[in-house]
């Protein structure tokens, strides 16, 4: 049975004349009659009662008929469906992002996608680069924004680098200060708030102080990003966080450069190398990358 053939038995069953509806599906009439033909010896009844010229519908027909219609209305849905993804009308991007890179980097990308594209659904959920690897392996994302390298580095995944990004120190501006920029030597002493484990930038500053000679002096520890800016406002110490989130922290936080060689961390986007993202993702992705 091809929808063809549903078509053109719906426009005799409603046209209850085999020239008409041949003229209204754009075929020629032995050809429509042909289809009609066939699509009965399949089915093993006929459809038509074709009696002194009089077309009308067997019991078969009659039977066929509201089914013909559903099964024909669904194809058109799904065929206006599809064409609506592909042309970006709907869809949606299950999308994975580190705490920090959604405080910095996000926002403005995701305006502008959303400006572009306001039928598009955007899925947010926020991980340390490790949870995210996960749920990209098993499927529950299309896109990932991690830190390299990769805490365990997959063949399974794809990685493009798209920043690399200085880290600086922020501190409560009624602190003392720390000079015009800092070394990680002289965070020794100094009290630190830190990040939960599994964080990368936990990771990435405990050993920076280890490659140091020492080990770091936490105030607090266990956060997110904003319960640690929060923590720093409050005064109960400083802390190491990408200068795009520092940036964007406003004027309740003072933010000291490291001095050369400085902190730094890459930002990539991760995806299934086995399963191509589909065209939303891959559309925001290409925004990403030449933000």
């Amino acid at each position: 049975m091809q929808f063809q053939q549903l078509h053109y038995f719906v426009a005799v069953a409603e046209t209850r004349h085999f020239t008409r509806a041949a003229e209204e599906v754009h075929v020629s009439q032995p050809s429509l009659s042909q289809q009609i033909r066939a699509l009965e010896k399949e089915l093993g009844a006929e459809l038509f009662s074709r009696a002194r010229g009089n077309i009308t519908l067997t019991d078969a027909g009659e039977a066929l008929l509201p089914l013909a219609r559903r099964i024909l209305a669904d194809a058109d849905t799904a065929r206006i469906e599809v064409q609506e993804l592909a042309q970006l009308r709907r869809g949606r991007i299950r999308l994975g992002a580190t705490p920090s890179v959604c405080t910095g980097l996000l926002p403005d990308v995701l305006r502008a996608f959303h400006d572009r594209h306001p039928g598009i659904q955007l899925l947010i959920e926020e991980g340390g680069s490790h949870d995210l690897v996960r749920e990209l392996a098993r499927g529950a994302l299309d896109l990932a924004l991690v830190v390299l390298p990769l805490p365990s580095p997959s063949p399974a995944l794809t990685t493009l680098e798209l920043l690399r990004e200085d880290l600086v120190v922020v501190s409560a501006p009624g602190a003392r200060s720390l000079g015009r920029e800092v070394r990680i030597a002289d965070l020794q002493g100094e009290r630190l708030v830190m990040f939960r484990h599994g964080y990368d930038l936990r990771e990435l500053t405990v050993s920076a102080c280890r490659a140091e000679g020492f080990e770091p002096e936490f105030a607090v520890e266990g956060g997110e990003m904003d319960a640690v800016l929060g923590f720093v406002r409050a005064g109960l110490g400083v802390a190491v966080v990408p200068r795009m989130v520092a940036e964007r922290s406003g004027p309740d936080l003072r933010m000291t450069p490291l001095a050369k060689p400085s902190l730094h961390r890459t930002i990539a986007l991760a995806h299934r190398s086995d399963v191509a993202p589909p065209r939303a993702a891959r559309e925001l992705q290409r925004m990403l990358l030449e933000r």
